[in-house]
């Protein structure tokens, strides 16, 4: 066990490196390596994908609590945006731990790799900032805070790299937006986690130190590790070639795409 923790602190490492370089969540990267760290392990086949998930959203409460709190220090939160958006997000996430833990693992399998896909082409080819005046709906929010909140928990990310492209549609500048994503992945991290949490309570192949689905040891680890590294991404973000560290880091996506694709 000694190894593996020491494994997911590495983890924590990658992923709050990555969250402050390019403004991320961790569970992009930590839900795929979790899974193969699981599956070395011995855990049962059919709980390793889930018990990924379910940790990576667990980890996120603790970080997404510190940018918060650094944001409202800064003075970028409006709040108002945040609890509008944190009832159809918590609803949608408590709805995609369910669908997570109904569906067949492959079919989850398949979510993952296509999202990876997808914020593969998003790091590679970013979209400009569209110059047109877009009209706020409150029904607008409620239908996208559920989808955010359903494909978050299904793939166990805080749904930054959802909830910034939409908020940057409603013209808010760009350190708000930023805030706001970390403030809208609290009620994502936490309803999804504790909902994956109650679902895996009664399962009997869980290793020990899990709580439902979520592995704590792994959990504890990365949240440890990655709040201390995320401050050094943030200071790389502003020295490193950011346009061309994101094409690399597309690659990696691909690649860890493929390779859930072959292992499925």
């Amino acid at each position: 066990m000694t190894m593996f923790i020491f494994a997911y602190l590495a983890v924590g490492c990658i992923t709050g490196v990555l969250a402050g370089l390019f403004g991320i969540g961790g569970g992009i990267i930590s839900v795929p390596i979790l899974t193969w760290l699981f599956t070395w392990q011995g855990f049962a086949p059919d709980s390793t994908l889930i018990m990924a998930i379910a940790s990576s959203l667990a980890a996120i409460i603790f970080t997404a609590l510190a940018s918060v709190r650094a944001h409202q220090r800064l003075g970028a939160m409006q709040w108002s945006i945040v609890y509008q958006l944190s009832v159809p997000i918590g609803v949608g996430a408590a709805m995609g731990a369910g669908l997570a833990e109904a569906m067949p693992v492959l079919w989850l399998r398949h979510i993952l790799v296509g999202f990876l896909f997808y914020v593969a082409i998003l790091m590679a080819f970013p979209r400009k900032k569209s110059t047109k005046t877009r009209v706020n709906s409150r029904y607008l929010d409620t239908c996208v805070g559920w989808f955010i909140g359903v494909i978050s928990a299904l793939v166990g990310i805080g749904g930054g790299t959802l909830t910034v492209p939409y908020l940057l549609l409603r013209q808010l500048p760009m350190a708000q937006v930023v805030a706001l994503s970390s403030a809208c992945g609290l009620p994502i991290a936490i309803v999804g986690s504790m909902s994956y949490a109650l679902l895996g309570w009664q399962q009997p192949d869980l290793p020990w130190g899990s709580v439902g689905y979520v592995f704590l040891p792994a959990m504890l680890s990365i949240s440890l590790s990655s709040i201390i590294t995320a401050p050094v991404g943030a200071k790389w973000a502003n020295k490193l070639p950011s346009a061309q560290l994101k094409r690399y880091f597309s690659v990696l996506l691909v690649l860890m795409a493929a390779k859930l694709l072959w292992a499925g």
